[in-house]
């Protein structure tokens, strides 16, 4: 933004509006930063949002979206002459480091950028006169292109092939799963090259697995070894619900494993059990 002498001004809400290449790939990732302004006391004053003379945010879009909610009429904002490219430019440099703009969303915006940086390169091409009226690009051109698209979303050119073959051929669920963060594109890169019903099995299995470690280290300390037979967990399960009606919770889950986690009281009542019998 140095190159770029921004001027204060008031703009309505209704005149602003998010890059169209957040709309275009559908993504609703800024609702965390609506809920940070939404947490704003009404004694703090929002820095100014920053926005382009055609009313694209560039940043503060959760700022914009209270005041719509709010009924606000004015904001207070930072003016700048940039283009649509060089809007999306900036705003994925500024986000880069926020929760959720992880590689893939950065990639797919770096990728509605592509239109224009094949014509420019065509453009180059016709005036160095090596392509006469054709619009397909050389390899170094579309390596180049590709080139500018990872250093617009900060990541690797090989990456961004691997995000268009996904993007051309990956099931729903996985697209959602690498919006979200829990699936890196290596992995739904390899998936993708599957029918899409066998992604699904792919997908599912492999999120079954993630929720299965993600319990054991939730409920587990890495210290308890012990192992129990079917007969005594049944046993104590039994002795604890009867003598204490509703400590013990039981759930149903889609999984196709069952997975029996027991809580620190249970297992002292376990060995308890054993010490009576060993007693006996």
């Amino acid at each position: 933004m140095s190159q770029w002498e921004g001027r204060p001004v008031v703009r309505s809400p209704k005149q602003l509006r998010p890059h169209p290449a957040l709309e275009e790939i559908g993504w609703t990732g800024v609702i965390d930063e609506f809920n940070d302004a939404a947490r704003l006391n009404e004694q703090s004053v929002a820095d100014p949002l920053l926005v382009t003379t055609n009313g694209t945010i560039l940043a503060g879009i959760g700022h914009w979206q209270s005041a719509i909610s709010n009924g606000t009429h004015a904001l207070n904002c930072i003016e700048y002459p940039l283009s649509e490219d060089e809007s999306l430019r900036f705003i994925i440099r500024q986000y880069q480091p926020r929760r959720g703009w992880n590689a893939f969303i950065r990639i797919c915006l770096a990728l509605t950028l592509e239109p224009n940086l094949h014509q420019r390169a065509v453009d180059n091409m016709r005036k160095g006169g090596k392509c006469k009226g054709s619009t397909n690009l050389s390899k170094p051109a579309r390596i180049e292109v590709r080139r500018e698209i990872a250093n617009a979303a900060g990541t690797g050119t090989g990456n961004v092939d691997k995000v268009k073959a996904i993007l051309r051929s990956a099931h729903p669920n996985i697209i959602t799963a690498l919006q979200n963060g829990s699936l890196k594109i290596h992995r739904a890169w390899k998936w993708c090259r599957l029918p899409k019903s066998q992604q699904k099995e792919e997908f599912a299995s492999y999120e079954e697995e993630q929720t299965r470690h993600k319990i054991l280290r939730e409920f587990g300390d890495g210290r308890s070894r012990a192992s129990f037979g079917l007969r005594q967990v049944l046993e104590a399960l039994q002795s604890v619900g009867i003598c204490h009606p509703g400590q013990i919770i039981v759930r149903g889950g889609t999984r196709r494993e069952t997975i029996v986690i027991l809580g620190q009281d249970l297992i002292e009542k376990i060995k308890a059990m054993e010490d009576a019998t060993r007693h006996a």
